[in-house]
């Protein structure tokens, strides 16, 4: 055959076609070399291949470049023509896929032994990466592309050298697998993929990271006690399999390390020791390294129920800053070890050098195990698809996104380059001119010039978003003075930089800030602990001194620090997030209440490290969303009741927190309160019924809705707000008894049902109280049943509750329980509402009951909005009486005092009545909200934390405290005069 007759046709069945031009360090010999491997394609009887490789086109140029340009590529070629003739009618794609499907059946084979295995693989792996990094290079395959197929190809490895070990287990008696044809199933064994293996992110010349488990209990296991040795031999073998060194070359260099305590621990570590292990002496590294943990070989099912087991160790609840320190020391380490240096061309480690894969790396498994536990799109094992979840969720910026991608698969270009020259584990680039010149000629560059600009202008961008998380501390005592804690005595220095700062008893201040240093309490007893704090004492002080109550602030953060276990946690908090300090500094100012969470809860504080916190509002889907995160999983009662306490403290917290920083608004904030209470209170009914349900079984037909009344009713909780409750319920009517193994009367069984659910919300644990409860709302009140069966509700409501009881039903909505019971108790109430009544005598009991309450419970002062005449009772009244005698335009009826107030029929109020009234509601609502949030007392207008009166005028647009006071003062008047004349018909 002539060259010219097969050209043709070779030429157009190859089907690997270069995207980009490589050009090779000489040409003259990139030529010879490609003759060289056409001469090995001809002596094997490729004669197709050898015509085609004589030829000259863009293929052959391409090849001839690659050729020169990677030693280690060549002689692949030169020795196994066999994997270019393949291409001739295959895609590279296609031919992946047969070696991946033939590595998956080689344990399959009839007469296969351990040393055919090896061989087997070694040689279905030697062409795969010869095709994979031809790809690559040809621009056939992007470089999330290669790495994907490494990953998969290694994946295949494992799972066929496990299949194989299993079988030889099973065939010598060792081991008894319920599916000798799918050994893996129910094995017990467990191999999970680490690192890159584990993300799929495999480099060109990766070790794989592997850590393997057995369940002793799995159904394979004979001898429990023989189980540890045995599949640490198996292991052993494994390992062997993979990475010796044969005629054929390896597999994959394997690295068993990172399993607990690699030292002492057999190769195969007993899932219930591994996770005792993890949860009691895990290291925060090796939270890191189980971010990107998968299983990939043997008991996958295993592997899956193991790493979900193991996700409260990953990932915590509460946001963890104490292990960003943990993370950045292994990076200053590998910095030490590694000769990390200035940013640089030549020589610089393209992986753990500044600006490199690692500090990528690193910059998203730090935010990751800063947020997971909260956000679980956060825990993806991918660092680019995560870089994406960071941005989507605010915390980092689009332009970081783009950027840290860009740069991630350029850095990952330049490491597979070098390690596609001779198939090293290497992630240096050469010193030398030629070695450098051929990395940049492999990725596609004119020389070496151009390839150094953009490798240092990616390195110097990685940099700076790198700092930016890690290396940018503030300089936290620049221009502040002298401040100086040792000893006994005051440093004359020290007390006039205290005073110049805006404290005003700086010896006091010295004698605090030395008990801190002194480790006084347990928060500084470490020396590690003492040191942060050292270090963010002149921070501290700028901060508190910054506040117009610098000593009594100061004084709390004090004694918060003193009821603290442990301090490091919250110390590496500030140190990473400085804007934080004006935050804690303003609420230790100006919000005892919040204060007094954050002492008795720290992990509150956690939630304010989400960047999207003001952005998003907390509206009930929100809520949800992170409620239903929060309690996941099989969980003990008392835990489920815990957690809803933790959840309702941080949230109640975070809404306080949006409300002082002005991004929700007073009536947002009351409607988020009121969902969040709604959904923590129906999370606990639904865990109460579960929990009665497992003694005394079920009433047949048995149904129960709660009843909201007053403000949360009418969706006006506030911070500090006590919660209003009927449960109503109904059954069949033939229902005896329940069917548990202690059966209860239906009667009886709902009241002990409710006595169960008021104990979960209001009895006291070690997380606090969920709610106060007070049922006194229910029919007959105190002296009526807690429970209220449905007809017995409607029958009281129509024929014997006082006007009074109607006038609160108005701001009753179903919270919680039964959808059919809850819409019909909704028509009922509407029903109840809409009947006919006498105007003038609602409005004379509702006269009366107001001035009895005047009587027994006058106000304080002008600033008891709520009693004081004129405030929020006589708005809540004028809306439920216009409620009950059909004086608002809505068809439909609102529990929210506002929109009633806002849509009063013209024939009950004028426009400007509506106006005023609808004003003086968002006054009164805007100061109760940031009072109730801040205080804990009754606010003392004598002693008003200055940080508070700016909250209060910042609230309300006001420029003084004394324009506020004469505003309340005018608003209260005109309110009362529009309750005398709506409800008595005259003016006073």
């Amino acid at each position: 055959m002539t060259a010219g007759a097969a050209r043709a046709p070779t030429m157009e069945a190859w089907l690997l076609r270069p995207s980009v031009e490589l050009a090779p360090l000489d040409a003259g010999r990139a030529r010879r070399e490609l003759a060289e491997v056409a001469a090995a394609a001809g002596a094997e009887g490729l004669s197709r291949l050898e015509v085609f490789l004589s030829g000259e086109g863009p293929e052959q140029r391409f090849l001839a470049a690659v050729f020169d340009l990677s030693p280690f590529l060549r002689d692949l070629a030169r020795r196994r023509p066999q994997m270019l003739d393949i291409l001739f009618g295959r895609t590279v794609e296609q031919r992946l896929a047969e070696i991946v499907t033939a590595v998956a059946l080689s344990p399959n084979a009839e007469g296969v032994s351990e040393a055919s295995l090896m061989m087997e693989l070694r040689v279905l792996k030697a062409e795969a990466h010869f095709l994979i990094a031809l790809a690559e290079l040809a621009g056939e395959a992007e470089t999330a592309l290669t790495v994907r197929r490494l990953s998969d190809l290694a994946g295949a490895c494992v799972r066929a050298a496990v299949d194989f070990l299993l079988r030889d287990a099973h065939g010598q008696g060792k081991l008894k697998l319920p599916d000798s044809q799918d050994p893996a199933r129910n094995c017990g064994w467990i191999v999970l993929g680490m690192g890159k293996l584990g993300a799929h992110e495999l480099n060109f010349s990766s070790d794989i990271d592997l850590v393997v488990f057995f369940d002793p209990e799995a159904p394979a296991i004979l001898d429990a006690y023989d189980a540890t040795e045995l599949f640490s031999r198996m292991t052993r073998r494994l390992v062997r399999i993979l990475q010796d060194r044969t005629e054929h070359g390896y597999v994959f260099r394997t690295d068993l390390r990172l399993r607990p305590d690699p030292g002492s621990t057999p190769l195969a570590i007993p899932v219930l020791a591994a996770l005792t292990y993890y949860e009691g002496r895990g290291q925060n590294w090796e939270r890191a390294a189980m971010i990107k943990a998968r299983p990939i070989a043997g008991d996958l099912a295993a592997g899956r129920a193991f790493l979900k087991e193991l996700q409260p160790y990953v990932w915590r609840k509460y946001m963890d800053y104490a292990a960003i320190a943990d993370v950045h020391s292994i990076k200053r380490q590998i910095h030490a070890h590694k000769g990390h240096g200035e940013i640089a061309v030549r020589g610089h480690n393209v992986k753990l050098g500044r600006g490199g894969i690692r500090e990528i790396e690193f910059f998203v498994q730090t935010q990751q195990l800063i947020a997971g536990g909260r956000f679980p799109e956060l825990r993806g094992r991918e660092t680019v698809s995560m870089l994406g979840e960071l941005a989507a969720r605010g915390w980092i910026t689009a332009e970081a996104r783009d950027a840290l991608t860009a740069q991630y698969w350029f850095l990952r270009r330049v490491e597979h380059a070098v390690q596609m020259v001779a198939d090293e584990q290497t992630h240096t680039l050469p010193e030398d001119d030629e070695g450098l010149e051929r990395i940049a000629r492999m990725l596609g560059y004119a020389g070496v010039d151009a390839f150094a600009a953009a490798f240092r202008a990616a390195l110097q961008q990685v940099e700076r978003h790198y700092a930016a998380l890690f290396e940018a501390a503030p300089e936290l005592s620049a221009g502040i003075g002298n401040l100086v804690f040792t000893g006994d005595v005051d440093d004359p220095d020290t007390l006039q930089t205290l005073s110049r700062l805006g404290f005003h008893r700086p010896s006091d201040i010295c004698r605090v800030i030395r008990a801190w240093h002194f480790g006084r309490y347990r928060v500084t007893r470490s020396a590690e602990a003492r040191e942060r704090l050292t270090e963010l004492t002149p921070a501290l002080l700028q901060a508190f001194g910054g506040t117009r109550r610098a000593d009594e602030a100061l004084m709390r953060f004090d004694e918060f620090l003193a009821g603290l276990p442990a301090g490091i946690q919250l110390f590496s908090l500030l140190q990473s997030k400085p804007a934080l300090l004006q935050l804690i500094a303003t609420i230790m100012g100006a919000a005892p209440r919040l204060a007094a969470v954050i002492t008795r809860r720290p992990h509150v504080f956690d939630g304010l490290l989400d960047p999207a916190l003001l952005a998003e509002l907390p509206d009930r889907a929100y809520l949800a969303e992170r409620l239903e995160v929060f309690i996941d999983g099989e969980r003990a009662y008392e835990e489920v009741l815990d957690r809803l306490r933790i959840f309702a403290s941080e949230q109640k917290f975070l809404i306080g927190v949006r409300l002082l920083a002005g991004s929700i608004e007073a009536q947002r904030a009351g409607t988020a309160f009121s969902d969040l209470a709604d959904l923590t209170i129906g999370a606990a009914l639904d865990a109460v019924t579960e929990e009665f349900a497992r003694r005394h079984g079920r009433v047949a037909g048995g149904r129960v809705a709660l009843l909201g009344m007053g403000k949360l009713g009418s969706r006006e909780l506030t911070a500090g707000s006590d919660v209003d409750l009927i449960l109503l319920y109904d059954h069949d009517a033939d229902a005896e008894e329940s069917d548990g193994d202690k059966p209860l009367a239906p009667s009886h069984y709902f009241s002990r049902l409710t006595q169960r659910l008021i104990a979960a919300v209001s009895a006291p644990t070690a997380e606090g109280v969920l709610y106060e409860l007070d049922l006194r709302l229910r029919p007959s009140g105190n002296k009526g049943p807690v429970a209220t069966h449905i007809d017995a509700f409607r029958k009281y409501q129509r024929q014997e509750a006082w006007t009074w009881e109607q006038m609160a039903l108005t701001r009753a909505r179903p919270i919680a329980g039964d959808v059919d019971l809850s819409a019909a108790i909704v028509a009922e109430v509407d029903a109840i509402l809409a009947q006919p009544r006498d105007a003038a005598k609602v409005m004379a009991e509702a006269r009366e009951m107001r001035a009895l309450i005047e009587e027994e419970k006058p106000p304080r002062d002008l600033w008891d909005v709520k009693l004081i005449p004129g405030g929020l009772i006589d708005l809540e009244f004028i809306a439920q009486v216009a409620t009950l005698t059909g004086g608002t335009e809505n068809a439909a009826r609102s529990t929210s005092t506002a929109v009633t107030l806002a849509h009063l029929a013209s024939s009950f109020a004028g426009g400007q009545a509506r106006q005023e009234l609808t004003d003086a509601w968002s006054l009164y609502l805007a100061l109760t909200q940031i009072i109730r949030l801040c205080l804990v007392n009754p606010f003392d207008r004598a002693d008003v934390p200055p940080g508070l009166a700016d909250l209060l005028l910042a609230a309300t647009d006001l420029p003084d405290f004394g324009v506020l006071e004469a505003h309340l003062k005018e608003t209260s008047r005109k309110v009362r005069e529009h309750f005398d004349l709506l409800l008595r018909g005259k003016r006073s």
